[in-house]
């Protein structure tokens, strides 16, 4: 039985080895499928909430599992970190291993690398220049090369033997060394980001402005490390929200141009800047980025409470439901007298009428708006100091109001049209529309690290895909009548690669070397030499 010191040493082993490390890769990649499939409170809370009305069973063990936050719950931080220690645990004694590999010189040769898959051999004449010259062929083929020369006692074949050997490759590793601790890098930036960035969601309406403070959030996250004392002291305003659509095609109301311009002023004291902010070009204030991230109205309601009094006026955001931005949206007015009035309903930026006469939009720009509302009169439920949505109405203190005939009074209003309210409450005027931006402002820092560590990655892995570690040898012999043997070898340490067209191109690099000459061209020179002699002989033999 293991004691608690080879156990741990066992788990460190197994937690540190590749396998473990690709496995808890993979179980990352896995994790995070869920974050794009539902709906994250860090990033759109508006829709998180319509989630859980659609699907309210499903929600509640979304909610137990951590699904609308996938990225802050402790499963998939315990995956992250694990795989942090994972790969700084293989990457430090692999990095030893590889300095060990460096520092260290060719193999030397098999005794017999006829044996080896790439092999080749010619005789040629003897040379004291033959391994000084396969050593610098080698060595301008990249390889580290060693010499062995092999001394002789026989003078007459002094200079005839020896080894030369050696390898390359060496980048293969260090390209699987660079690929890890990018990834490493990735981890760590991203770790950074999460602890000290921050990200917020807020609707900003066209002629209205934003500052960088907390109390200014529709939604705010921030890490664990970040605060509210950590926000540039940045303002802008807002001066015109451009949508366009297509108006023809087979794209017809698909998005075509989303365009905000204004003013920021980046720190008190500074003049503005004028800015443009549209879908992926962001405005970039002091290491903080605004996005565009989308669009709406606004439409602008007056309402008068039973005294004639203007108790409300304004735009008012209306969030968009659809493709066709049917909107829908909350007006309060807990100033109106006799009685507190809430009004909830839908904006139609191009109103119809379906088969059954429901007011429908169908089309997404504002080309013959309308504005329908069911109004509740009662408590809003604002002085209890409970906080709530100014996008959602707590009707439990409500109760409709009701035309005279008894149905709940609902009201279609289109630009410029009033609408009285029954029992004096007042009036509702529909005064125009104006569209908001709905901006993403967020700061993550050092973001550059792991889109470098992901550029350094592909690098490194690259250069172990193409890197191929090699091994060669040239070993010279002597031969039959004072002449010498060479054997010429190559071995890969992959074994998906060939070498054996290399080591033709190798051979016949070497057989150009001075005093060299391949055993076929000795005997071609031979018989030439023969031949020469036999002439000469029949020459001197023939007929006076």
């Amino acid at each position: 039985m293991l004691s608690a010191r080879e156990l741990a040493r066992w788990a460190w082993r197994q937690l540190t080895s590749m396998r473990t490390a690709l496995l808890l890769l993979l179980a990352l990649a896995l994790a995070a499928v869920p974050g794009s499939l539902v709906p994250q409170e860090g990033v759109d809370s508006l829709a998180v909430a319509r989630y859980q009305i659609d699907h309210p069973d499903l929600s509640v063990w979304w909610e137990r599992l951590g699904m609308f936050s996938v990225y802050s719950s402790s499963w998939f931080s315990a995956i992250y970190l694990l795989l942090l220690v994972s790969l700084v645990g293989c990457i430090i004694p692999r990095t030893r291993v590889y300095a060990r590999a460096l520092r260290a010189r060719p193999p030397r040769a098999p005794s017999r690398l006829d044996r080896l898959p790439a092999y080749a051999s010619y005789e040629v004449d003897a040379g004291a220049a033959l391994l000084e010259h396969a050593a610098g062929v080698l060595r301008r083929r990249r390889f580290r090369v060693d010499v062995d020369p092999q001394s002789d006692p026989d003078p007459d074949r002094a200079g005839g033997g020896g080894v030369v050997r050696g390898e390359k490759g060496y980048l293969r590793e260090a390209g699987n060394l660079v690929f890890h601790v990018s990834l490493v890098a990735v981890l760590v930036g991203v770790g950074i980001g999460s602890l000290w960035g921050y990200r917020g969601n807020v609707i900003v309406v066209e002629g209205s402005g934003f500052s960088n403070t907390l109390t200014e959030y529709d939604e705010f996250s921030a890490g664990s490390l970040a605060g509210g004392s950590s926000l540039p002291p940045f303002t802008l305003s807002l001066q015109d929200m451009t949508a366009d659509f297509q108006t023809s095609g087979a794209q017809i109301g698909q998005p075509s141009r989303f365009e905000a311009t204004g003013t920021v002023t980046a720190a008190p004291g500074q003049d503005p800047r004028r800015f443009d902010i549209s879908v992926n070009h962001p405005l970039e204030v002091d290491n903080t980025s605004v996005y565009l991230v989308g669009s709406g109205y606004a439409p602008v309601v007056t309402v008068r409470d039973g005294d004639g009094e203007v108790v409300s006026s304004g735009p008012v955001p209306f969030l968009p439901t659809d493709a066709s931005y049917v909107s829908e949206g909350v007006i309060k007015v807990p100033d109106s007298q006799p009685e507190q009035l809430g009004m909830e309903g839908f904006f139609l930026p191009t109103a119809a009428r379906d088969a059954d006469g429901v007011p429908i939009s169908i089309f997404p720009e504002a080309a013959d708006p309308a504005l329908s509302l069911f109004v509740y009169r009662g408590d809003l439920g604002l002085d209890d100091g409970a906080p709530q949505s100014v996008y959602s109405l707590d009707k439990d203190g409500l109760r409709v109001v009701q035309g005279d005939d008894g149905a709940p009074e609902r009201l279609l209003l289109q630009p410029g049209q009033r609408a009285q309210l029954p029992d004096a409450l007042g009036s509702v005027t529909f005064d125009g529309v104006a569209e908001f931006a709905r901006l993403q402002i967020s700061s993550a820092p050092m973001a550059w690290l792991p889109l470098a560590g992901l550029v350094v990655a592909v690098a490194g892995l690259l250069f172990s895909l193409y890197a191929r570690p090699r091994r060669a040898w040239v070993r010279a012999r002597p031969a039959a009548g004072g002449r010498r043997l060479v054997e010429v070898a190559m071995l890969d340490r992959v074994a998906r690669t060939n070498p054996a067209g290399d080591l033709d191109d190798l051979v016949a690099e070497l057989q150009r070397s001075p005093g060299a000459q391949p055993q076929q061209e000795a005997q071609r020179a031979a018989q030439k030499e023969a031949q020469q002699e036999d002439q000469q002989e029949d020459q001197k033999g023939g007929p006076a």
